[in-house]
């Protein structure tokens, strides 16, 4: 991922403090893109100081969102879902707003309407420095920042896995909401078991 540093990195300069979230998926992520993930906010402390980097198992609700859902849509509920985590770990760290690395029309979730649809999941803010942004722009902000190399390590994300061939560019609300399975238990389960990952500057290894 290239462009959620970079994100991270705009926010950072604007003297925003910043906790990370990792949506984690064994066995179809693995562990060496969980320690690309982290590297990556090892990379990022000169910026932005000291990080906790809350991973989030996502396993259960990627499969349920699989065989519950129409395929065009499951980016788009997935997206919903990790939005709604994203504001319960937000709540217990008082933070006011969440950050994301999306950049206008870059994929299909990244529409005007597809980024309406994730944002009315939960009630918080949504912050994107990047979003009237080029790739190629993105990219010379990684380059300065020293995240490129790292970034573009090809390990699958959870973003990546289950990606319908077809997905939705023009969703409305109603639909997706309609189309959404009943996953408020898994999803109060995941928020529990988020592991908090301690990142300082200088460290030599995580801890």
């Amino acid at each position: 991922d290239i462009d959620s540093p970079v994100a991270s990195y705009m926010m950072a300069k604007r003297g925003v403090s910043l906790e990370m979230v990792h949506f984690f998926s064994p066995p179809y992520t693995s562990d060496a893109a969980k320690e690309k993930v982290l590297e990556l906010a090892q990379l990022l402390t000169p910026w932005c100081g000291r990080l906790t980097v809350h991973i989030v198992p996502f396993t259960e609700i990627q499969e349920q969102i699989r065989m519950n859902c129409p395929e065009d849509h499951f980016t788009l509920i997935m997206r919903r879902f990790m939005m709604r985590i994203a504001e319960d770990i937000a709540a217990h760290n008082d933070c006011k707003a969440i950050v994301t690395g999306e950049n206008l029309g870059q994929v299909a979730s990244q529409t005007m309407a597809a980024l309406a649809c994730t944002d009315q999941a939960q009630d918080l803010p949504v912050l994107r420095p990047c979003i009237g942004m080029d790739k190629i722009e993105i990219i010379n902000i990684s380059r300065k920042i020293g995240t490129f190399e790292t970034s573009i390590e090809p390990y699958e994300d959870c973003c990546t896995i289950f990606t319908p061939p077809h997905p939705k560019t023009n969703p409305t609300l109603d639909e997706i909401s309609a189309a959404m399975p009943g996953l408020a238990a898994l999803e109060a389960e995941a928020s529990e078991n988020v592991e908090k990952i301690y990142i300082r500057m200088g460290d030599d290894e995580l801890l």
